[in-house]
């Protein structure tokens, strides 16, 4: 069976919902048997690379929220990360735009190390001080601590178009599948979970499309939490 993830390493729940949904993947009986790719979705595509602001401000914008909303905000979403087992800071990260996070994304895909590198960039983005928004540099020591090749990392990050049409692929589908926010998860293109669910929810989003093959079924239940272009959900809010 395969798992199809949309995220993006700027959304907080993308974060916790992979989490989530790992440890309802650990205690499922045919876990071995199934294969978890990650696809791609920027909630701030128009950001121009370079372009980052601290992320309070960057709520305070978006929502309108006063500095100390935003800052309960992000004390909200880290409590939850940190249910999980995740370390999450709360002051101090910036925003930006993902795009070539995606492309390398999609290299570490091709050389057999996404998953690797999806996480150091979760806990990269959400969890140490050195934002992953300032230098191609940092993205290099990432992929190769991922395991991949630095030059070659390197080159794709120098290389635009590398990648690029992966990446809108991954756009373009989650547009027709119907996803206008993330985490977004297909099981077998069967069922489909939205948002930062229970690891419950998983749990029995696995077994229904084990055993089912029939069109896509989407497993929403009101509220969850996740991330879309307007912004993600706040805490309380």
């Amino acid at each position: 069976m395969r798992v199809e993830i949309w995220s993006d390493i700027a959304c907080p729940w993308c974060y916790v919902g992979k989490a989530r949904f790992e440890r309802a993947l650990a205690s499922f009986p045919h876990r071995d048997s199934v294969e978890v790719v990650h696809r791609s979705f920027e909630l701030d595509p128009d950001r121009a690379k370079g372009d980052t602001t601290p992320v309070i401000t960057m709520l305070t914008r978006k929502y309108g929220m006063s500095e100390a909303q935003a800052e309960a905000a992000e004390d909200g979403v880290g409590a939850q990360a940190g249910a999980e087992g995740l370390e999450y800071r709360t002051r101090g990260r910036d925003h930006g735009n993902t795009f070539d996070m995606h492309r390398l994304l999609h290299f570490a895909k091709a050389e057999g190390r996404q998953d690797e590198l999806i996480g150091l960039l979760y806990r990269a983005n959400f969890a140490e001080e050195e934002s992953v928004f300032d230098s191609d540099d940092r993205l290099v020591a990432l992929a190769a601590e991922a395991g991949l090749d630095a030059d070659a990392a390197r080159a794709v990050l120098a290389d635009p178009t590398a990648y690029a049409d992966d990446v809108r692929a991954d756009e373009r589908e989650a547009a027709e599948l119907g996803a206008n926010g993330v985490p977004f998860f297909v099981l077998d293109r069967t069922y489909g979970v939205s948002g930062a669910q229970p690891a419950e929810v998983f749990e029995q989003a696995l077994t229904q499309a084990w055993g089912n093959r029939s069109p896509l079924t989407v497993l929403s239940a009101d509220g969850a939490d996740a991330c879309g272009p307007d912004g993600c959900a706040v805490p309380g809010a």
